[in-house]
């Protein structure tokens, strides 16, 4: 039975920078953060914390989903976790042979012994309110916990000490060569051109060796730097996760499942007539708009094999949003799952998502595994929760960093759609707009 109270707040960013810290200071532990875009993005919290874990499931690609879901109806309660991309060797009939320097399994989730929400509240008419209010809206923390009293966990959160930023900056290699990607840019164009497929996500790696850093520190400068509106700091014990991913996997609330993949980035600009371009570039792209219209129909059919027939709608085509390094153009696809289905069984028919790997899927995959030289692992996999009343929200894991603090293996990996229409230059030069951010943040 877990104990719940609430509590206002004061001070909203100090106190999710405490949650970090806090989040930290446990060997398994997740943080959340929305970065105030919640209402916008279509999420019930604005920041979620999951530390501790009561009990937990790990798997590798065989029978994960079939394990996690008896250990869902087992506990029936919290779960915070994540799906490695590496799954596709069970959702098909695949392999993954590549050299992997992070060392997390396919597949994990823990039951938290404390989680902690923070949900925007509108205040009443007469303003009465504990906490700093904006506009009209206010914050309230929910603590929910097995063990500790729920008044001890807001005394621990409150007196957790906020570091400063800082770690030592570190320098990334490609571990593919420029030229090498170019090549295969155009390799892979030779195999739409012969009709394998009409689309695919290359991606490329970006790595440092026998380095140490501060995880939290780099995530706080990774997440002031983007306000992602899916940003997850993960560990788990000597792993970590920072992650300022802008793009949806998949959302169910009640029965309604939600996805918005991203297809289509440009850079921000500090002039404002040259940002308004760059935005206005992005929206009538044909290339773009090619790109995304392909992973929607792909994700329509994703959806519909759990979803009731005809409930699955484009919500939103080629709607174009601006983050605070890069422009995206983002689609939303929903529709009303069938009565029986599985929460596990909905993601596991999605899995892994369009965005990354392309159309047809197997065969996008077949040929990510070719010509690509580094595992993903938890890269383009996902990462959220299950709540007690069976939904649950999923990230795209993009715009990461992925780190070893054992063996000080640190892991960046970026890439982009190829389609018939793509030119090998300018596909490299959108993976250096997608890791700016990263390694801005690692001080390189």
């Amino acid at each position: 039975m877990r104990h719940v109270a609430r509590f206002p707040i004061h001070d909203l960013a100090l106190m999710k920078r405490r949650l970090l810290a806090w989040t930290d200071t446990y060997p398994i532990g997740a943080c959340l953060d929305s970065n105030a875009q919640s209402e916008k993005s279509n999420q019930s919290w604005e920041c979620l914390v999951a530390v501790g874990a009561a009990d937990f499931f790990r798997a590798n690609s065989g029978q994960a989903f079939a394990g996690l879901q008896a250990f869902y109806e087992q506990k029936k309660d919290w779960l915070f976790g994540f799906f490695g991309y590496d799954l596709k060797n069970e959702v098909e009939k695949l392999y993954s042979a590549h050299p992997d320097g992070i060392g997390l399994p396919d597949l994990y989730f823990f039951q938290p012994e404390i989680v902690v929400g923070i949900r925007p509240v509108e205040l009443p008419p007469d303003g009465g309110f504990g906490g700093t209010a904006r506009n009209g809206v206010a914050h309230l923390l929910e603590i929910s916990s097995i063990s500790m009293l729920p008044d001890a966990v807001f005394s621990a959160i409150q007196n957790t000490p906020v570091p400063k930023p800082a770690t030592p900056a570190v320098t990334l290699m490609p571990r593919t060569a420029k030229q090498d990607y170019l090549a295969t840019v155009e390799a892979i164009r030779q195999h739409i051109i012969a009709g394998d497929v009409y689309e695919m996500n290359l991606c490329q790696e970006f790595f440092a060796e026998k380095v140490q850093i501060e995880p939290q520190a780099v995530f706080v400068r990774l997440n002031e730097r983007t306000r992602a509106p899916f940003a997850a700091f993960l560990r788990i014990e000597d792993r970590y996760l920072l992650c300022a991913s802008p793009e949806r996997f998949l959302q169910k609330k009640g029965t309604t499942v939600l996805s918005q993949p991203i297809k289509g980035t440009r850079r921000r600009h500090t002039d404002v007539q040259a940002d308004a371009r760059a935005r206005e570039e992005l929206r009538t792209s044909e290339k773009d708009r090619a790109e995304n219209v392909m992973i929607v129909d792909l994700v329509r059919n994703d959806l519909s094999r759990n979803c009731l027939p005809g409930s699955v709608r484009v919500d939103e085509l080629f709607g174009i949003y601006s983050f605070q390094t890069v422009h995206q153009m983002i689609s939303t696809v929903s529709g009303t799952l069938r009565p029986g289905t599985h929460p596990i069984e909905a993601l596991r028919d999605a899995f892994p998502m369009g965005s990354m790997t392309g159309a047809p899927k197997v065969m996008a995959m077949q040929l990510i595994e070719q010509y690509e030289q580094a595992r993903r692992g938890l890269y383009s996999g996902a990462v959220g929760y299950f709540s007690p009343d069976g939904d649950f929200d999923f990230n795209v894991v993009i715009r990461s960093i992925l780190y070893n603090a054992a063996s000080g293996y640190l892991s960046c990996q970026v890439g982009g759609a190829i389609v018939y229409d793509s030119v090998p230059e300018q596909e490299y030069e959108e993976c250096m707009v997608k890791i700016g951010a990263l390694v801005a943040s690692l001080g390189a």
